[in-house]
């Protein structure tokens, strides 16, 4: 379960960020994960609760958006949510497409105080 190193990697962010602030605790914390970064949010959530015992994200919120799979037509410019993992464009058919997103892992933001 790669959720948990990613978890903890998270935190060990969040707790320099905190230090470098002069801040205490974390109560919010926002991540967002691609389609394709191969983290299942619900495994995640689980492992945020273990990687943030007895540090000053305890009991914070793990706010977790997904973001879709995007792609863009090099032929006729489209951008496009790719559904059933099929790039070719719903504008003009081409395959010539580009993905654009639906692979991040990010933290978008921390709350704290």
């Amino acid at each position: 379960m790669h959720e948990l190193a990613i978890a903890t990697s998270i935190v060990d962010i969040v707790q320099a960020e905190l230090a470098k602030r002069s801040l205490t605790r974390a109560t919010e914390v926002k991540v967002v994960v691609g389609e394709l970064s191969n983290v299942v949010p619900e495994a995640l959530e689980f492992c945020w609760e273990v990687a943030t015992q007895e540090t000053p994200a305890a009991g914070s919120k793990l706010v977790i958006e997904t973001r879709p799979v995007t792609a863009e037509c090099r032929a006729c410019g489209h951008r496009f949510a790719v559904e059933n993992y099929s790039f070719l464009c719903p504008a003009c058919g081409s395959g010539d497409t580009q993905q654009t997103g639906g692979n991040e892992l990010y933290i978008e933001h921390l709350l704290a105080e």
